[in-house]
């Protein structure tokens, strides 16, 4: 069966939605920046864990989840530390902290690799939480790509108003040229992720059909062609979802 083919789904789903997703899967199976394919795919499963991690649960439900110690139920192709950040951003997004992330960091997991790891995360999220919405099981993972990871690093990087350095909208040269629609009004969720700049063109193909073109989500007056909602109605439950996730952005 072609994967994302929404065959079984009570509802007629875009063709488009189904592209970036098969997309974005095929992405995930190959070496990234700082991972490998096996890795990725690795986080990808950890994203599916982490929702029935005991040690998770126990501090979500905690004052503080520092207060809660233990191991979480993940696999040892992962380093601990890479584990640990893929079930708090999964399940405790709110009460991430810097202080959090520096000791990650001492841990050796470096800021591209977490940068990626967390582009990895949110993609995950969205598809596998696209699919409980339609009431379909989640998409089997994709068999990993051999292959080393590259390694690349933008040079234009600098240490901005995010806890990882970022590629400013003045600053993207030509090989970073398609990061942001506009130099002027780069998003900020494009930027704080741009020092792994695959993970923004996967953001920015994922955003697009699942929400508008990047290029206009900053004229709140333009809307995009073929979506049976209206520009106001998709702001309305995006707004709404933020909320019950408690996005502090």
């Amino acid at each position: 069966m072609i994967p994302f083919s929404y065959a079984d789904s009570p509802y007629p789903v875009r063709d488009d939605i189904g592209d970036a997703h098969r997309w974005y899967w095929e992405a995930l199976a190959r070496p990234g920046s700082w991972w490998t394919g096996a890795e990725r795919v690795a986080i990808a499963a950890q994203v599916r864990r982490a929702a029935e991690c005991a040690l998770c649960i126990s501090r979500k439900a905690a004052l503080s989840p520092g207060m809660v110690a233990g191991e979480h139920e993940g696999d040892d192709s992962l380093p601990a530390a890479a584990v640990d950040a893929v079930h708090r951003i999964v399940t405790d997004a709110s009460r991430l902290s810097k202080g959090w992330l520096e000791k990650l960091q001492a841990s050796g997991l470096g800021d591209g690799a977490y940068v990626e790891l967390v582009g990895v995360v949110v993609a995950v999220v969205s598809i596998d939480a696209f699919h409980h919405g339609l009431g379909l099981a989640p998409e089997p993972l994709p068999d990993p790509e051999s292959g080393t990871a590259t390694g690349y690093r933008p040079p234009e990087a600098v240490q901005g108003a995010a806890w990882v350095p970022w590629i400013p909208g003045n600053r993207a040269s030509a090989r970073e040229a398609d990061l942001y629609p506009n130099a002027s009004q780069a998003p900020h969720v494009f930027m704080a992720m741009s020092l792994v700049p695959d993970a923004v063109r996967a953001m920015a193909r994922l955003s697009q059909a699942h929400y508008i073109s990047p290029a206009i989500v900053a004229s709140p007056g333009r809307s995009e062609p073929g979506r049976a909602l209206d520009r106001s109605q998709i702001e309305l439950i995006a707004g709404r979802v933020s909320a019950l996730n408690e996005c502090f952005y």
